[in-house]
């Protein structure tokens, strides 16, 4: 199995420059949302190993916020991001993609300050690479090859079974046909169904001391725990009873802006940023339940679901600025909107744990009650603190989640050594 990772290049924008990088991201794109495969600065494309990427600017527009709580605005900078879901380690992928896309990516970053021409691009690449504070991938070891070898094995034998009809023959016969047709296109070479790599020792190493690691320390740490939870139920009641909500009506030319750049096929990205909650409390709080996301996604939510939702392909959490903020990234199938209802009707309770710590939610009881509830309140905060993302690739456009499990069963039912009369029913039903 090959694990995935992520990447997050991030760069404060010379103010002056701002303009001019924005409209050379823009030649990246044949128009807004749609991703040129062929431009010249990064062909994202030519990455084997690359699920989705994207590069945004980070310029969050609810600094202001804060006021509300009687503190001063506080002037971020204006970041670059340039975010990233592939195969294997994120080291191997930023060196391939400092090979082939070097020269591209001088020229976007030349309007960093952080920048110098004469720099090793790869050892500066790498001491920009933002990790994660949680991190969801929708099915870990499914890999770029073989999505896309699993896709055209469907629609290889859908056209198959649309020449050659088989009903004639028993549920038994109609198997042996098309496995001795894939086997025909495989010697051919018109098909390839790659074996899974060995895991890498080092990553399973490391995900068995994370999984054992966690409880552990709960363990360890629970007299403590115990001691401090009714004084963190005081103290969440007392801020959930004060804190502010900021959620007005979204500005129609911000939600124009956002909706020009979804909707180009059944995937879309979200990409949202804004500040936490003043105070060491809810700094904390935020750093708990993140690291219990990342627990949680890494050994448990790892095969198609998070909890109940199974729209979501890729996602993560990445704190800023020590701390004090954080962006969410996501890659979703369907429209924002749908997205949206999955989770308040799913798993509200999820985003109220994340995001009641942020600045301006909708009043939460007990970190997990109200909130996301009051439906439109949550939308408009959420929408708000949404950010236009500048560019978008997606490796496999058209194909959901769904879609990749849905032809992961149809290969395991023809490498099934033997399956009964029923279970061969419920596959041909896949095609």
């Amino acid at each position: 199995m090959t694990p995935q990772s992520s990447f997050m290049i991030l760069a404060t924008i010379l103010p002056a420059r701002e303009t001019e990088l924005r409209q050379l991201l823009a030649t990246m794109n044949h128009e807004p949302g749609v991703f040129n495969p062929a431009n010249t600065l990064i062909p994202f494309g030519q990455f084997n190993t690359l699920h989705f990427a994207r590069i945004l600017i980070l310029d969050d527009q609810s600094t202001n916020d804060i006021t509300v709580y009687g503190m001063s605005r506080v002037d971020y900078p204006i970041y670059l991001a340039i975010l990233g879901d592939c195969d294997g380690p994120a080291d191997h992928f930023l060196a391939k993609m400092v090979e082939i896309a070097g020269t591209g990516l001088r020229s976007i970053f030349t309007h960093c300050d952080e920048f110098t021409p004469g720099a090793d691009l790869l050892t500066w690449v790498k001491a920009h690479n933002v990790s994660s504070a949680a991190n969801y991938v929708n099915w870990i070891g499914r890999t770029v090859r073989q999505v896309g070898e699993e896709e055209a094995l469907r629609q290889a034998v859908e056209k198959f079974l649309q020449g050659n009809s088989l009903r004639t023959l028993q549920l038994q016969q109609q198997r042996v046909v098309l496995k001795k047709f894939v086997s025909t296109e495989q010697q051919a070479g018109r098909l390839r169904l790659t074996s899974p790599e060995k895991t890498p020792i080092g990553w399973r190493l490391q995900n068995v001391i994370h999984l054992v690691g966690m409880p552990i320390l709960l363990l360890i740490f629970s007299p403590l725990i115990l001691l401090a939870l009714p004084f963190f139920l005081i103290q969440l009641r007392l801020l959930e009873t004060t804190d502010p909500e900021v959620a007005p009506r979204v500005d129609p030319a911000h939600a124009n802006l956002l909706a020009s750049l979804e909707d180009y096929e059944v995937t879309n990205q979200f990409s949202a940023m804004g500040s936490i909650k003043p105070g060491l409390f809810r700094r904390l709080t935020m750093i708990l339940v993140l690291a219990a996301i990342d627990y949680t996604a890494r050994h448990i939510f790892n095969r198609g679901r998070l909890a109940r939702v199974t729209s979501i392909q890729f996602a993560r959490w990445v704190f800023l600025d020590g701390g004090k903020r954080v962006i969410f990234a996501s890659n979703y199938d369907g429209s924002l909107e749908s997205y949206m209802d999955d989770f308040i009707n799913k798993v509200f309770f999820g985003l109220n744990v994340v995001f009641s710590n942020g600045i301006g939610y909708p009043r939460t009881r007990w970190l997990i009650l109200d909130g996301a509830r009051d439906e439109q309140t949550f939308k408009n905060y959420l929408r708000r603190h949404q950010m236009p993302t500048q560019v978008w690739y997606n490796a496999y456009p058209g194909l959901t989640a769904h879609d990749k499990h849905r032809n992961a069963l149809i290969r395991a039912g023809l490498e099934n050594e033997s399956m009964t009369d029923s279970e061969i029913q419920e596959w041909l039903a896949l095609f």
